[in-house]
């Protein structure tokens, strides 16, 4: 295992709150035809961007979270969260801006609503952030862009040409289905479904890697790592194809698993690992978090134990 307390990550994007609701369910409401949750407990957990800053840190990392968030109540919870969680913060207020919140509400262990409160950054908040990244790469191995579509990466082609620039290597976890912001990046990691959103449907491995392989070389990565749930993960790079099956033992929750991936990545990346080396052992960090509830982390001692 590489030693990840020298590693050095940035991360920038799209943070969020996940709130969880859990209760149980004994009949069905006599005004609609849907189930009535007797709310006996919840959870707060930082999401989005914030759960890859969190994930990096639980492997020893040094990290720092770069976001937009609101003049608000969970904005302040996420910064307490994280602070806690070993992450250093740089969170830019937009008065205007309400934090994103996920409210998920479950019942029994079982998703049964996600309620989702969201709107996007000021023009002018954007260009305060990026004035903060350009003076905080200095201190990096690695940068992670973890896209969520809310707004927070409107200037992501910028961000990444300046690291590229200062010699980082840059790694971006995807959103849309217009790839061309993210030219230049070393390695983009979207899932099965977000590369067919580009790509469109493959026939088979072969029109698979086709595809995979045209659309790195049209966007001038080094590697494109695709996670594919219980197929495991396959990297691309120019010198051919490598596949790594599904380590996941027990599949409980796959909410925040790129997170852990893209993390992880970094992290061995920043330690000195070998690109190989990093998605083997980002495909085991994955299959640890799937088998927990929501949003969550995981740390070296738990890597090792299996």
């Amino acid at each position: 295992m590489p030693d990840t307390h020298r590693a050095c990550v940035l991360v920038v994007g799209d943070v969020m709150l996940d709130r969880y609701w859990f209760g149980e369910v004994n009949r069905i409401s006599p005004e609609a035809p849907v189930p009535v949750v007797h709310v006996q407990r919840s959870e707060e957990r930082p999401g989005g961007a914030a759960n890859v800053a969190r994930n990096a840190a639980a492997l020893g990392a040094k990290c720092a979270l770069l976001s937009i968030v609101g003049n608000d109540e969970p904005a302040q919870v996420l910064e307490r969260m994280l602070a806690a969680d070993g992450v250093n913060t740089c969170l830019h207020r937009d008065p205007a801006l309400s934090t994103t919140i996920k409210l998920r509400v479950l019942g029994r262990q079982q998703q049964l609503l996600r309620i989702d409160f969201e709107n996007t950054p000021a023009q002018e908040v954007l260009r305060e952030k990026l004035e903060t990244y350009k003076k905080l790469l200095a201190e990096f191995d690695v940068v992670v862009l973890s896209d969520y579509g809310k707004g927070g990466l409107a200037l992501v082609q910028e961000m990444i040409n300046l690291a590229r620039a200062a010699g980082k290597i840059v790694l971006v976890d995807p959103k849309g289905d217009d790839y061309t912001k993210y030219r230049g990046a070393s390695l983009l990691t979207p899932n099965r479904s977000e590369l067919r959103q580009v790509v469109g449907k493959w026939n088979d491995e072969a029109d698979l890697t086709e595809r995979a392989q045209r659309l790195r070389r049209e966007l001038d990565l080094d590697a494109l790592l695709v996670t594919r749930s219980e197929e495991g993960m396959s990297l691309f790079q120019a010198d051919g194809t490598t596949h790594e099956g599904t380590r996941a033992q027990e599949v409980f929750d796959v909410s925040g698993a790129g997170d852990t991936v893209i993390a992880t990545l970094a992290v061995m990346l920043a330690s000195g690992a070998s690109l190989f080396d990093a998605m083997c052992l980002s495909n085991h960090a994955a299959g640890i978090v799937v088998a927990k509830l929501g949003t969550a982390t995981v740390t070296l001692a738990e890597m090792l134990a299996e």
